[in-house]
């Protein structure tokens, strides 16, 4: 059923039941009202003619005060019996037991009885006046009351019908306008704005429906983007590794003509393996970058000294030819401490790629304030330019200086990503020899107790112990997060 009909059903019943209701007190408040009306004519009629039983004139001429009587109320029917009297003169009436010995005053009985409103009064001397009116004529203006009340009560429900119905058409038709976009943009697969006309409840649901649109468009215009620059990233690596691949299998075909030396086939093989490990690298950074765009995991405490010195381990592996110093202290944030760790890791991954044999990478962490700790990771590199240092979080930039390094020109995107989710911050600036320094801000609480530990070409202090358990943890979830 169409919700217009919804509408206007609900609006008829509550109207029905209203109306309902009221012809129900009317017809009741109206039939008790002409019945005690009724009731009272009789009794003044009844006690009038009792005060006159006691005149002997009256009584003398008792016959013909009862025609006179019926005379002015044809409608009813009355009976007599005077003071001292045994039996009634008049209508045939039953008369109450009650009242056939009245000791004080006068007593009033009243009810109804064959169609008739019957009232019996009597006295303390003995005289009893019975009147019966016919009741035909009340019960008839009452029906036809009921029937007036009745088709009332019908017009009011076909008028709510329709009212309802022009209302709910009225209301419902912007939400008639809105689903014509739904529609359209089911139809269609654009992302088009609706249209938001006045204030109210569907205006409401109306802006709410397009920031939905307009967040839908981003997430579309960011996947359509990955996918290109992911797509254009690929191609070169790939280009240069299906060359040398298709180079090195002409050469050990059978009766082949080309004869290259041992080193030039050693330098071949090489370029293809750091080909494969340039392309290796770009596709995890993709889907490092897409974790980030999915939905959040949920948020623990994370210490962020065994963060650091976890990755710390895994960087030096990879460059013992850099000297690493640490300064750490005790504290913990709120987040997710394998994103957390991935971007950290991509910092000194950074720094220790930029500087050169015997360099420094120095690496910090500090308490801003009681509520924000402060990071910083400085190299011994040749820095970054001040034309370029906002742009480096860009997906996939490179400056002009850097693009003849290995790398995606995804780390610093990933990293920004971690930090602004964190409610942190991330900045560029000139270490203190030239190089690169990274300032990173995060919202968290320092332990009680501070204490600093430092390291320099050798393992981390405590990294083995405390920090062991965080390194396999981070290395498993990252190991099902690529399969």
């Amino acid at each position: 059923m169409p919700l217009r009909w919804h509408l206007s059903l609900l609006t008829a019943a509550m109207v029905l039941f209203s109306m309902g209701a009221m012809t129900i007190v009317a017809y009741m408040t109206v039939s008790a009202s002409l019945t005690a009306s009724m009731d009272r004519s009789m009794e003044e009629k009844a006690n009038s003619l009792l005060a006159r039983t006691i005149d002997p004139l009256f009584v003398s001429k008792l016959n013909d005060e009862i025609s006179l009587f019926k005379a002015y109320n044809p409608d009813t029917r009355i009976s007599i019996s005077p003071p001292g009297w045994q039996g009634t003169h008049g209508d045939v009436l039953p008369v109450p037991l009650e009242l056939q010995s009245v000791t004080s005053g006068v007593k009033v009985s009243i009810q109804s009885l064959g169609g008739e409103r019957l009232l019996a009064a009597g006295n303390e001397y003995g005289a009893i006046v019975v009147l019966a009116q016919d009741l035909s004529e009340t019960h008839q203006l009452i029906s036809a009351l009921g029937v007036v009340l009745m088709a009332i009560s019908a017009a009011g429900v076909f008028i709510a019908i329709a009212a309802g119905m022009v209302t709910a058409s009225a209301g419902l038709k912007p939400i008639s306008r809105l689903q014509r976009a739904v529609d359209h943009v089911t139809r269609t697969d654009e992302l088009k704005p609706i249209e938001v006309e006045g204030n109210d409840e569907v205006a409401n649901l109306t802006r709410s429906f397009n920031a939905m649109l307009e967040a839908l468009q981003e997430s579309r215009t960011r996947q359509t983007q990955l996918v290109a620059d992911a797509g254009h990233e690929l191609k070169t690596p790939l280009t240069s590794m299906r060359t040398n691949i298709e180079l090195l299998m002409m050469l050990n075909r059978q009766g082949a003509t080309g004869v290259i030396s041992e080193e030039d086939r050693k330098d071949l093989e090489r370029d293809v393996l750091a080909q494969m490990e340039e392309l290796s690298t770009l596709i995890g950074d993709l889907v490092d970058l897409a974790r980030e765009d999915a939905p959040r995991r949920e948020l623990e405490e994370v210490e962020l000294q065994e963060v650091l010195e976890t990755s710390l381990e895994r960087v030096k592996r990879r460059r013992p030819d850099v000297s690493f110093e640490l300064k750490t202290m005790p504290g913990q944030v709120l987040g997710d401490p394998f994103a957390l760790g991935r971007a950290v890791l991509n910092l000194m991954d950074n720094a220790a790629k930029w500087s050169p044999p015997e360099g420094t990478v120095r690496i910090r962490l500090s308490e801003v304030d009681e509520h924000t700790f402060g990071l910083t990771i400085a190299d011994s590199g040749p820095g970054i330019a001040p034309e370029d240092r906002e742009r480096v979080f860009e997906r996939f930039y490179r400056s002009i200086s850097s693009r003849s390094m290995p790398g995606s020109g995804l780390g610093l995107s990933i990293v920004k990503k971690v930090v602004e989710r964190h409610g942190g911050s991330i900045s560029v600036d000139e270490s203190d020899d030239g190089g690169a320094l990274m300032r990173v801000t995060l919202p968290g609480a320092p332990e009680n107790g501070d204490r600093q530990t430092t390291a320099k070409d050798t393992a981390v202090p405590g990294a083995k112990g405390r920090g062991q358990v965080f390194a396999q943890r981070w290395m498993d979830r990252n190991k099902k997060d690529y399969q």
